[in-house]
């Protein structure tokens, strides 16, 4: 299934690079699978497995055969004797058999490294899908927040437009006229720097997708609500438990471990079998040659060494301390990380319901105010504090969707909620959650439903 959506992504980065489509359209999961397929940073990450495999063959190298071959050709010459010519040639073996645990250690230290580092490439791939999720609601939130800017400012020009009419109408003061006309001003002005904001929210994104900056691209995606019914006890647990960077830490504090298994075995002997074999031949003054053969067991233990090998114990073992030290303090920073981001969420949706609610009531009044305006029953200052109201309304209602969006995409990363995972792995009780969450609201539906038939059957009666 990876390799199919993997296909599917490097398809849709030929076509958009070549120039297939007139303009990018994309989902969220779409820009998510194109930055995977594309992204140098991830590209760059992964390299770090070719190095981690380069490693290990190197470490299981040094504990395999190894074969050395050697020769030359020398001319001597001595004031009492003639020149003489010979040339050797040797070959020679050796296959460690015992190293103290040291070759075993470093073997054992590369194949963990090699599962760290493809650890570490999917740790990358989760952090690129969240920060291309991020700038997709980022862009999506800029572009809402022109369209409010912008119909602010509509408004503006309608409300000035009606103001200079009433006032060649004469009821009116020139003043009105001219603190509207600064008003349609300053809100112009916010509509221009959140154009300007937007067009650097979508530089941001084309960037991870590795898109041109110069094509189009249409987001074809909005917000949706998506309730979240794991606790935040659990996505703390969980994130402990499948952190990818907190299981690379806990290897690394396993290699470190097997360094210092690898400096110790500088106190130990070492033992390898060799074999060599030689000729040497000289061509002059005369044509002669010889052969050698030797095989053996060599032992060899470093019994003083002035204290190197204290020393790189010594050294061993504080790296080791460093990487469990290291170890916990991640934990610490992922703890505070997931409630940090948990707490974020709730907030946002908490105020969605509340925000949703102020724009109506904003709205309801701009109306009624504008038509106590136009009758001349109302002020300038309460037509101002009208659209204000309704401005911020809309604007703090939107911000708290992609607050939401955000936030909820956060507390998955860093939770190490991979997508697919349901709810009820990573908290049991998610379940009934949810169960309940739906009983609720179909309950409010229902009440809501219930409420309009009863006052639609007293407006019935009324008539």
């Amino acid at each position: 299934m990876m390799k199919v959506r993997a296909a599917g992504a490097v398809f849709l980065a030929a076509a958009l690079l070549t120039g297939a489509a007139e303009a990018a359209e994309l989902s969220i999961e779409e820009a998510v699978e194109l930055a995977l397929a594309q992204n140098t940073a991830l590209q760059i990450t992964a390299k770090g497995e070719d190095t981690a495999q380069a490693t290990l063959k190197a470490a299981r190298g040094k504990n395999s055969f190894s074969l050395s071959a050697s020769g030359g050709l020398t001319t001597g010459k001595s004031s009492r004797a003639s020149r003489t010519d010979t040339g050797n040639a040797s070959l020679s073996a050796t296959l460690p058999l015992y190293t103290g645990g040291a070759n075993e250690a470093n073997i054992k230290s590369g194949e963990i490294g090699v599962d760290a580092a493809r650890l570490a490439t999917e740790r990358e791939r989760e952090n690129l899908r969240y920060s291309v999720i991020k700038a997709y609601y980022d862009v999506l939130e800029a572009k809402r927040t022109v369209a409010i800017d912008q119909e602010s400012v509509d408004k503006y020009q309608a409300h000035l437009t009606n103001v200079e009419q009433l006032y060649q109408a004469g009821s009116k003061a020139r003043l009105d006229v001219l603190r509207s006309s600064v008003e349609l001003a300053n809100a112009r002005q916010t509509l221009i720097k959140s154009q300007n904001d937007y067009e650097v929210k979508i530089v941001v994104l084309k960037n991870l997708l590795r898109l041109d900056q110069r094509e189009p691209l249409t987001l074809t995606e909005d917000f949706t609500y998506v309730p979240f019914y794991p606790a935040m006890e659990a996505c703390v647990a969980y994130a402990f438990e499948n952190r990818k960077d907190l299981i690379i830490d806990q290897y690394t504090l396993r290699q470190r471990e097997l360094d210092v298994d690898a400096a110790r075995a500088g106190y130990l002997p070492e033992v390898s079998l060799s074999a060599s074999a030689s000729e040497e031949r000289e061509f002059h003054p005369q044509s002669s040659d010889s052969h050698n053969y030797s095989a053996g067991v060599r032992v060899s233990w470093n019994i003083f060494d002035s204290g190197v090998t204290a020393a790189a114990v010594d050294k061993a073992k504080t790296a080791r301390d460093v990487a469990a030290l290291t170890l916990q303090k991640d934990k610490e920073d992922v703890d505070q990380a997931v409630r940090q981001a948990y707490y974020n969420m709730r907030e946002a949706e908490k105020r969605l319901a509340t925000t949703q609610e102020a724009v109506g009531e904003a709205r309801e009044n701009y109306y009624i105010t504008m038509e106590k305006y136009r009758a001349g029953q109302g002020i300038l200052l309460d037509v101002i504090d009208a659209q204000v109201a309704l401005s911020t309304a809309e604007t703090n209602f939107a911000t708290a969707q992609y607050d939401y969006a955000r936030y909820k995409a956060q507390v998955e990363n860093t939770a190490g909620i991979a997508p697919g995972i349901s709810a009820e792995a990573v908290d049991p009780k998610a379940a009934e959650k949810a169960r309940r969450g739906a009983t609720e609201e179909k309950a409010a539906r229902e009440a809501v439903d219930s409420a309009g038939s009863v006052a639609a059957t007293e407006n019935e009666g009324s008539l």
